[in-house]
């Protein structure tokens, strides 16, 4: 497969919900991986590289908007496309 497009840069923090600041839409166009101190994670709603952290959902418990709450964790994060 010959793949011509150029993908965008991957900002240094970005997040999967589209009301906040940090969701940049082009990127969702292709599928990108997240590796927290070297395991790939499935669950990560927004990370930041240069801090050094990661947001994933805490189990099935919502805010009073129906969002996810979130946990931060820490460690070496790595951003990649699939």
């Amino acid at each position: 497969m010959n793949d011509t497009t150029t993908l965008p840069p991957l900002p240094d923090r970005l997040s999967v919900d589209p009301s906040s600041p940090f969701h940049v839409p082009a990127v969702f166009e292709h599928e990108v991986g997240i590796k927290l101190n070297g395991k790939e994670r499935n669950d990560v709603e927004e990370y930041c590289l240069s801090e050094g952290w990661v947001k994933v959902a805490s189990g099935k418990s919502v805010d009073r908007k129906g969002k996810p709450l979130l946990i931060k964790l820490k460690g070496t994060v790595e951003a990649f496309y699939r």
